[in-house]
């Protein structure tokens, strides 16, 4: 077992390791973006978790060499609240999260990266988890996220719902998100009473700005693999 990988503890009620946790993990939502972080990003990756359709793997990044787990955390806060707990009982110290979001400010561009500072808390479980109005990223993860992506830090705004009858946009814009999505602030807040360092990489798949814009196939898997490659970056630095 190599130095800083921890080893496999006897229970967990969802996530049920089959390989050894790294002391840090990227956290995509979707158990196929999971997968091709996985090919691309890891030497020899080891299936971490299948229970659930949450796909995990482990293995050395390419980048470092050093132990990283990429573990899908499902779609919205509570799925997320769930794994992320369960990561850090078994010994979890950095999360970040690597996902999409819509663009609700001009000047985002399909593909474009956003990294999160802060999240508006207008969903059920960051709320359940006390993180009043909005949750914070680690200052020193967001300084390396900046870095790495050549992108100013900025507000977005978590919610529950992805097709949203009553459209907020307008009310999140003005209240200083630029972006939306569905697990940061939750992330944020379950990472903040434990003692974790937490962060948010985000690609833009949608432009909300009038209607809705969707990103096709083939630039959602080049946004995916950009995300991959700066959120590891940012974490070597």
């Amino acid at each position: 077992m190599g130095a800083g990988v921890y080893p496999r503890p006897p229970v967990t009620i969802h996530v049920h390791p089959t390989a050894d946790l790294a002391p840090r993990a990227l956290l995509p939502g979707d158990p196929g973006r999971a997968l091709a972080m996985a090919q691309t990003l890891l030497d020899e990756p080891r299936m971490f978790n299948h229970n659930r359709g949450l796909w995990g793997y482990t293995g050395p990044a390419k980048a470092d060499g050093a132990p990283l787990t990429i573990q899908s955390t499902g779609m919205g806060g509570p799925s997320a609240a769930i794994v992320v707990h369960e990561l850090i009982e078994l010994g979890l110290e950095v999360a970040l999260r690597v996902g999409t979001c819509g663009a609700l400010a001009d000047g985002l561009a399909l593909g474009d990266l956003v990294v999160a500072s802060a999240a508006l808390a207008r969903d059920g479980t960051s709320r359940a988890l006390g993180a009043g109005d909005r949750a914070t990223a680690d200052p020193q993860l967001v300084a390396a996220l900046a870095a790495a992506a050549g992108a100013a830090p900025a507000t977005i705004v978590t919610t529950d719902l992805f097709y949203d009858p009553a459209d907020h946009h307008a009310e999140w814009l003005a209240a200083g998100a630029v972006a939306v999505e569905m697990e940061a602030a939750t992330l944020f807040a379950v990472c903040a009473a434990q003692g974790v360092r937490a962060g948010c990489l985000l690609a833009v798949s949608d432009i909300l700005t009038t209607g809705r814009e969707r990103i096709d196939h083939e630039g959602l898997v080049a946004a995916g693999e950009r995300l991959g490659q700066v959120a590891v970056e940012a974490l070597a630095l």
